[in-house]
């Protein structure tokens, strides 16, 4: 199986002010290729994990070696962040936001869950929110690992993922991760993960 980079779905300036276009370019075009092209690398010295599914990888990770661990998590991840973000206006199914609200006691709980989760994520990682046994649940994780594998400390399926490598937010932020952390919900596209909940429960 050979992946591809497929086009960011809105255009690398849509995001401003909260992240800006060069971000965006670099991150996108540079980071997110890289991990691609790593990955097909990768995938060319092993025929059994050429065979599998991204999710297959990701379910079996401990089976395979670090680089298809590292840019096959970098791939799944930024394929789900860059289609979890938006330029427009969108609200949480009603379905959603009741698990949300279940859970964290409303959008404001959620926020500062997941904020706190990436803020005190040492070093490159992700913060996410998961559905893990039909339930909502926060977790990070270090470098591109994320809760689908079998080595994450709290398994899951990523329904919102925050990149909190530094490349995903210096050039504006610079060491202020709070600020992007606070910034990144401005763009946060609540129709697509209603339907990565809906599909996870």
């Amino acid at each position: 199986m050979t992946y591809k980079l497929d086009p960011l779905p809105y255009d690398s300036a849509a995001l401003e002010p909260h992240i800006d276009k060069e971000t965006m370019e670099i991150h996108h075009g540079k980071h997110h290729q890289g991990y691609v092209n790593n990955l097909n690398k990768a995938l060319e010295e092993n025929a059994d994990a050429a065979s599998k599914s991204l999710e297959d990888l990701m379910a079996n990770i401990s089976k395979y070696n670090t680089a298809i661990r590292n840019n096959g998590g970098g791939h799944y991840n930024h394929r789900l962040f860059w289609n979890i973000l938006t330029d427009k206006s969108t609200s949480p199914s009603a379905d959603l936001q009741k698990a949300i609200d279940e859970k964290f006691g409303g959008m404001d709980g959620l926020k500062e869950k997941l904020s706190q989760a990436g803020a005190t994520r040492f070093g490159s990682g992700w913060a996410w929110l998961i559905v893990k046994d039909g339930a909502l649940e926060v977790t990070s994780t270090p470098n591109q690992d994320n809760p689908l594998m079998d080595v994450a400390e709290v398994q899951g399926t990523p329904i919102l993922g925050i990149d909190v490598w530094e490349h995903a937010y210096y050039l504006k932020y610079q060491n202020k991760r709070p600020d992007y952390l606070n910034a990144v919900w401005n763009v946060i596209n609540w129709e697509e993960v209603s339907k990565n909940y809906d599909a996870a429960k």
